[in-house]
């Protein structure tokens, strides 16, 4: 008996057909690309922000601390979403 995670993957892979599908050689090499790409985005941008963390914590500005790291998970969490984005269009291409 399967259970209902397995009964939903099946009718997800029949209204997908092309969601198994291989990639290419050319589609890794675009995803790999699009994965280095924002793994410099996001230390870039860490970087930047840890350094205006560290100067409100200096001062002693706890208000705009927080906000700073609040700032840094927002970023994540965009540059994360960007690159998924892109990596599914690649996936998507054929």
């Amino acid at each position: 008996m399967k259970s209902a995670y397995e009964l939903a993957m099946e009718r997800l892979a029949k209204s997908d057909p092309d969601a198994n599908r291989p990639l290419s050689t050319e589609q890794k090499k675009k995803l790999a690309e699009i994965d280095r790409v924002y793994q410099g985005k996001m230390a870039e941008r860490e970087i930047f922000l840890k350094q205006q963390l560290n100067t409100e914590l200096a001062t002693q500005k706890y208000t705009e601390a927080d906000k700073v790291r609040k700032q840094m998970a927002q970023e994540k969490t965009r540059l994360e979403e960007e690159r998924d984005e892109e990596k599914e269009r690649v996936r998507r291409a054929k």
